[in-house]
């Protein structure tokens, strides 16, 4: 590649995190507005995901990131702030950010939900100062046919993934390179 083209390229990747970063904290929710959404992207799981009520009750943990946007023009990234739940009660906030390079324009929202099913796992995550997916702990992305219960799937991964789409349960992405921390709120 030229000399030139690297340089453009590096100043633009530059100036595009500053601007997503800018976005990011500018736009920054309220605990409450959080709050708020966590408890509707809950309530949207328990009817997307036949048996979520019993399944959320075995849970050590949920993470909760109501609206991640993720924006790209070839280099894109994505962020969203949510929350943390323990016994259905909040007790921290968090950010997600990730880069993401290849072919891609626009906007899109999604939720994204982390369940730890083992207390080491959550309690790995929690006493992290920045925990990214795939390095620090490995999240099974959950696949549900129709009309399948996820309390009879057996599952033996300590951290489980959800994502959503406007359209529902999405199933052929990667949270690896997700970047979790904690926010001060």
């Amino acid at each position: 590649m030229h000399k030139h083209n690297i340089q453009t390229i590096s100043k633009l990747t530059v100036l595009f995190f500053f601007y997503f970063i800018y976005i990011g904290t500018s736009y920054a929710s309220s605990k409450e507005e959080i709050d708020i959404k966590v408890s509707t992207s809950l309530d949207n799981f328990r009817q997307e995901v036949l048996g979520a009520e019993k399944f959320l009750e075995k849970a050590e943990g949920v993470l909760v990131f109501p609206d991640v946007v993720k924006v790209g023009f070839g280099i894109g990234g994505e962020y969203g702030e949510g929350a943390l739940l323990i016994k259905g009660k909040t007790v921290d906030y968090y950010n997600t950010a990730a880069a993401s390079f290849g072919f891609q324009f626009g906007a899109q929202f999604k939720t994204v939900m982390l369940i730890f099913l083992k207390k080491d796992a959550l309690d790995k995550f929690r006493n992290s100062s920045g925990w990214e997916a795939g390095v620090d702990g490995s999240v099974a992305l959950i696949k549900l046919g129709a009309g399948k219960d996820i309390n009879t799937i057996n599952l033996n991964d300590p951290i489980v993934g959800f994502v959503f789409s406007n359209k529902g349960l999405m199933y052929n992405l990667t949270l690896e390179g997700s970047k979790i921390t904690k926010l001060d709120k």
